[in-house]
């Protein structure tokens, strides 16, 4: 299968999610479309036929971000560009945690994963995962990636203060959005 990304925090975290599935990345070359879709099955589909047209394979694609409460579900599918096009994780999250920080209230939010596949057949399914939590306003932790390392999921317990980018990546994986939706993935590729 191929994983219409070439990121390799992504390419990485579905390899583990996924045991026993040859999978790769995007092959070299081949540019991953503008995400302008409304939702993130949308952008995961747009990105699963791009891959399915330039390659012929079997693929999956995924399009994932996080939902803060008292930012109206903002950043959502602009997670990864929150703030800006050629913005990087630390530049998001920070831009994140002070808009909540202006806005006040609830620091609730979810993380949420749309998995795209394309079978042989042609046929397209989707597969969604979330995990619910809250944003602390100092990040923690050197694992993980994008909004980790101020996302605690609820999930661990109260007692937990924990990041995601605090824990291991087998209870990463055991709790995510995205083990979520790639266990879905997973059973119905076994099925």
């Amino acid at each position: 299968m191929i994983l219409a990304s070439r990121n390799q925090h992504k390419v990485r975290e579905f390899g583990e999610l996924l045991p026993g599935f040859d999978l790769r990345p995007l092959p070299e070359g081949i540019e991953s479309p503008p995400e302008h879709g409304e939702t993130f099955a949308e952008n995961a589909l747009i990105k699963a036929r791009a891959a399915r047209e330039a390659t012929g394979g079997i693929v999956i694609a995924d399009d994932s971000g996080i939902e803060v409460e008292a930012l109206g579900g903002r950043p959502g599918v602009r997670s990864a560009r929150y703030a800006g096009e050629s913005a990087g994780d630390e530049e998001n999250l920070a831009k994140v945690l002070g808009d909540l920080e202006e806005a006040g209230g609830t620091r609730a939010a979810r993380y949420v994963c749309v998995v795209a596949l394309i079978d042989e057949s042609g046929e397209e399914h989707l597969f969604e995962g979330s995990c619910s939590g809250r944003l602390i306003p100092e990040p923690r932790g050197t694992g993980g990636f994008g909004y980790d390392p101020a996302f605690i999921p609820d999930e661990t317990g109260p007692e937990d203060s924990r990041t995601m980018a605090e824990i291991s990546p087998g209870e990463k994986n055991a709790l995510s959005h995205r083990g979520r939706a790639a266990r879905a993935l997973a059973d119905h590729l076994g099925r």
